[in-house]
C-alpha cells in the first residue's frame, strides 16, 4: 500500500516537474483564452460604464447638474454635435480612465452613505466637487476638452475680440487650459469666492 502511494505521489511530482509538451500545451492555450476573456470580459464592462445613461444610474446628478447640462451648447446646437458625461469627465487613455474611475466611485460612495442624495445636499457639495474635478482637468492640460476643440483648428477670424486674444496669447503659451476659463461652460457655477482667477 505504501508502495502504491509512493508510486502515485512519484508519478504525480513526476509530472508537475517534467509535464509532456502535450499537457503544457493545453495549459498555455488554457491560460490564453481565459486571458482573452477576462481581458474582453473587464474591457466591455468597463465601456458599459462609460454611457451618459449609467452616469445618470450611480450619481447623484439626474436631477441636478443633468439637467444644467441639457441647457448648454455641449448638449444641443446647430451642428448636432454633442458631447456626453464620458467625453468631459472621463480621459480616453487607458491609464487615465482607470484612474478617474477609481476617483468616480468616491462620488457613487456620496450618493449611498446619502452625502450628496438630494439637491440641497448636492449644492452644499458643490463647490468642492467642482473645484476638485477643475483641478483634475487642469493638471491633465483639459485633455477632454482637446479631444474636441483643437488650437491648431482654431479659425480666429470666426471669434470674438477677447476670444481671440486669449487663445492666442494665454492658451497657445501653455500659461492658460481651457478649464481657466470655461468653468461653468456645463453646469451651473458654485460660490466662486476665492476661486483663483475668478472675479
Amino acid at each position: 500500500m505504501a508502495n502504491q502511494k509512493k508510486g502515485l505521489i512519484g508519478r504525480y511530482w513526476s509530472l508537475l516537474t517534467r509535464p509532456s509538451s502535450i499537457a503544457m500545451g493545453i495549459i498555455l492555450a488554457l491560460g490564453f483564452v481565459a486571458g482573452i476573456v477576462f481581458w474582453g470580459g473587464f474591457n466591455t464592462a468597463l465601456e458599459l460604464t462609460n454611457t451618459e445613461e449609467f452616469c445618470i444610474s450611480c450619481h447623484e446628478m439626474e436631477d441636478n447638474v443633468y439637467q444644467e447640462y441639457r441647457e448648454t451648447i455641449h448638449f444641443s446646437n446647430r451642428s448636432g454635435v454633442r458631447a456626453t458625461c464620458p467625453d468631459c469627465h472621463v480621459p480616453k487613455d487607458w491609464t487615465h480612465k482607470i484612474i478617474r474611475k477609481i476617483a468616480a466611485s468616491k462620488e457613487v460612495w456620496g450618493k449611498i452613505t446619502g452625502i450628496i442624495n438630494t439637491p440641497e445636499k448636492f449644492d452644499e457639495h458643490r463647490k468642492s466637487m467642482a473645484l476638485r474635478e477643475w483641478k483634475r482637468m487642469k493638471d491633465g492640460d483639459s485633455r477632454e476638452c482637446r479631444n474636441c476643440h483643437n488650437f491648431e483648428s482654431m479659425d480666429f477670424s470666426e471669434q470674438g475680440r477677447r476670444s481671440v486674444t486669449m487663445h492666442s496669447t494665454a492658451l497657445a503659451s501653455g500659461e492658460k487650459t481651457c478649464i481657466d476659463c470655461h468653468k461653468g461652460i456645463a453646469h451651473r457655477l458654485p460660490d466662486m469666492e476665492g476661486v483663483e482667477g475668478w472675479h
